[in-house]
């Protein structure tokens, strides 16, 4: 198996490559925080098992057409599946004419005969967002599925996914990466020098692909490192300030998540032009596709009103940022200085740690755990967000 673009997940790889020696499974289920690499490793999986290269061992070879083909997204044989209905859901499809992007028109997809005549793999990502339903109709594919068909879920949490799915699926676990195997990747891509590479590893606590799309949208550090600020000072405000400053930090945090979506497709398009690059340096022109990828730059501008589905988002990604602030302060507060993750508010975090009971922030995570439970079962992302900052603990003048 030569190199495929997952780093830091040694034992899931080496799962992976014994799967692509054969048999593989009908239905396997990636699982590990968000921006680990699941997506990643079910394509490096799914060029392996499409891979046309005459010795196994070298599946997949990253340059032959089934392998270019996958890269760039455009393989026949290869299905993918995401979010993309109300509220982040997988869409189930209507029982008669299934929509393209739903679970049943993946299933009736995946009946056919394959396009190339060899495997057939699907992937669906964010497998966590799938409903009781939408899992329920996928469960026959998975029970029964067709000659030579792969299933590949890839779910933050498989606690969300109901027993009979898991029962179903070979389990192969990713944990967070480590900070030299993060700085390693931005300098090979050349995305970052030393220093920053070090910063960005951090502040992604494990996450690769967090980090690679906080490389390409440098405008996203900067919101996320004034969200954590306004959330620092909202620590000296009393509670009419709060329940107001709170409400503004919304459409930062909706600017923040729409700079690292581009991003993380920004990089999706480089990566397959990279790849097509250096097969046709190999093999020569074909038909394979263009790499060329049209990318549109988020703005600096004000946002509008926003929607309900994009609030949640929104308050998720605040939410994140928050957890990292209140995380920093229970270090900082248990006299942790070097394991911060956030050295730049060094200063800040020290002298709010210093004003407040020490298990405060510690407290306050676990009432941010739970918000985000709320917000996957669709709660209202504003008055979670005030009952937050009324919550959140005070520092004393």
């Amino acid at each position: 198996m030569s190199p495929g673009a997952t780093r830091g997940q040694p034992s899931a790889t080496a799962t992976v490559r014994r799967m692509i020696a054969g048999p593989a499974p009908h239905a396997i289920l990636l699982t590990g925080p968000p921006a680990v690499g699941k997506t990643t490793l079910a394509l490096d999986l799914a060029a392996g098992l499409l891979c046309s290269a005459a010795d196994p061992e070298l599946r997949p070879c990253g340059t032959c057409r089934a392998c270019r083909t996958v890269a760039s997204g455009n393989h026949p044989d290869l299905h993918r599946l995401a979010p993309d209905g109300p509220g982040g859901q997988v869409r189930l499809g209507d029982p008669r004419h299934p929509e393209p992007g739903s679970v049943r028109h993946l299933a009736g997809e995946l009946a056919l005969l394959p396009v190339e005549g060899g495997a057939r793999v699907a992937i669906v990502e964010a497998a966590q967002r799938l409903n009781e339903d939408a899992q329920n109709a996928l469960l026959k594919t998975l029970e029964e599925p067709p000659p030579g068909v792969t299933i590949v879920l890839c779910a933050d949490e498989e606690d969300a996914l109901l027993p009979t799915v898991r029962s179903r699926c070979v389990r192969v676990r990713l944990g967070p990466v480590s900070g030299r195997a993060i700085e390693g990747l931005l300098g090979e891509r050349g995305l970052a020098d030393p220093p920053t590479a070090a910063r960005l590893a951090r502040l992604a606590e494990g996450r690769p692909g967090l980090a690679l799309a906080y490389a390409v949208a440098p405008g996203a550090v900067r919101r996320r490192e004034k969200l954590a600020r306004w959330l620092l000072d909202l620590l000296h405000a009393d509670r009419r300030a709060r329940l107001v400053a709170v409400r503004d930090l919304l459409p930062e945090a909706a600017a923040m998540a729409d700079e690292l979506s581009a991003a993380r497709d920004r990089l999706a398009g480089e990566a397959a032009g990279a790849v097509l690059v250096a097969a046709r340096a190999v093999t020569g022109p074909d038909d394979a596709g263009s790499a060329d990828v049209p990318v549109q730059e988020p703005g600096e501008g004000g946002r509008g009103r926003i929607s309900p589905a994009e609030r949640r988002r929104a308050a998720a990604a605040l939410l994140e940022v928050w957890s990292a602030v209140s995380r920093d302060l229970a270090v900082a507060a248990l006299g942790g200085r070097r394991e911060l993750r956030d050295p730049a508010l060094l200063e800040e975090l020290v002298a709010a740690a210093d004003g407040m009971a020490p298990e405060a922030p510690a407290r306050f995570l676990g009432r941010l755990a739970r918000t985000s439970e709320l917000l996957e079962q669709n709660a209202n992302p504003e008055l979670a967000l005030d009952v937050l900052a009324l919550s959140w603990p005070r520092v004393a003048a």
